[in-house]
């Protein structure tokens, strides 16, 4: 039987520096690595688009 401690998890890519690379990257040049992100990025910036053209 595995004995499994609820709340603890492990993560390989936080564990050799992946996430922290790609949350660097994301802050020095403004774009999301995440695909909720992204979206919410192209969708502001589509708003804003429709916001000037009125």
């Amino acid at each position: 039987m595995k004995l499994k401690i609820p709340g603890v998890t492990f993560s390989w890519k936080r564990a050799i520096g992946v996430t922290k690379l790609k949350q660097q990257i994301a802050r020095e040049t403004g774009i999301p690595t995440t695909k909720q992100g992204l979206e919410r990025k192209i969708g502001a910036m589509f708003l804003n688009l429709l916001k000037i053209k009125r």
